[in-house]
């Protein structure tokens, strides 16, 4: 009840914030600033009015919104194997990251919108380019936590792992990645919110279908409130994803806290 309650009390300001722009939009009567009540409307018709059969979503949800989740998930999970895999390797060698780190801090560095072109001329419009794109933007994050978690490894836990004469597979396997998960799902978590927002950038480059070909359609017949509305539907997944993702981190991180809390 209590935590009921504490969540109430922080959305509060989501329904005053809708009704003031309902008002402020109703009261400017500008298409290209439509009310959160025309917003809603358009995104049932685009997505959400469709056969029971298929929960409701029309021809456009299919044809966009599920391909587009599609290439987002199989990005973010690619950097995150490989971001773990390599942040792995390095943190427990410093010799190598030393080696390597100037090369990591300026790809990093890049804002990965700026080499969409490059990977169009490498790859051409279509799948691989998009997923090359969102590889590129969401593996360092990953990268960064992977190979800081594995280096901060605690020296009890490495006395201890010395002590049980563990191979280094065991090592790897019961020490470095269980006490490195934290950070890693750190890691995670962030390039989750940057996969969805380079997914609808790599649409907007030749692409056929998706939530960003959407948007890019919806400018070019200059449908306002379903420029809108798919705003509040990226904004509406990414809350759903980190939600989602956060409820798993909990369960699989439950030890962590208990740890910490009796420590």
């Amino acid at each position: 009840m209590k935590t009921f309650v504490k969540t109430g009390a922080r959305l509060w300001v989501i329904p005053v914030v809708l009704v003031v722009w309902e008002f402020i939009a109703r009261g400017l009567e500008d298409t290209d600033f439509p009310p959160p009540t025309a917003i809603v409307t358009r995104m049932y018709e685009l997505w959400f009015s469709g056969p029971v059969s298929r929960i409701f979503l029309t021809d456009d949800a299919v044809g966009n919104l599920l391909p587009s989740l599609g290439r987002m998930f199989s990005g973010w999970i690619l950097a995150a194997v490989l971001g773990v895999a390599l942040g792995v390797l390095l943190g427990r060698s410093r010799t190598a990251t030393d080696y390597v780190d100037p090369l990591i801090e300026f790809g990093r560095a890049i804002p990965p919108p700026l080499l969409l072109p490059v990977f169009l001329v490498l790859f051409k419009a279509g799948l691989t380019m998009q997923l090359a794109a969102i590889v590129f933007g969401v593996i360092w994050p990953v990268l960064l936590n992977s190979i800081d978690g594995v280096r901060t490894v605690d020296r009890t836990y490495t006395e201890t792992a010395t002590v049980f004469n563990l191979s280094k597979a065991q090592y790897l396997r019961v020490v470095v990645l269980p006490a490195a998960s934290p950070k890693i799902f750190a890691g995670l978590r962030l390039s989750l919110s940057l996969a969805l927002i380079l997914m609808v950038i790599s649409e907007l480059f030749g692409s056929t279908d998706g939530i960003g070909y959407q948007l890019l359609q919806a400018q070019r017949s200059f449908d306002g409130a379903g420029v809108w509305a798919t705003i509040a539907l990226l904004g509406v997944l990414g809350y759903l994803v980190n939600s989602l993702f956060v409820l798993a981190e909990r369960r699989l991180l439950v030890w962590h806290r208990q740890a910490t809390h009796n420590a």
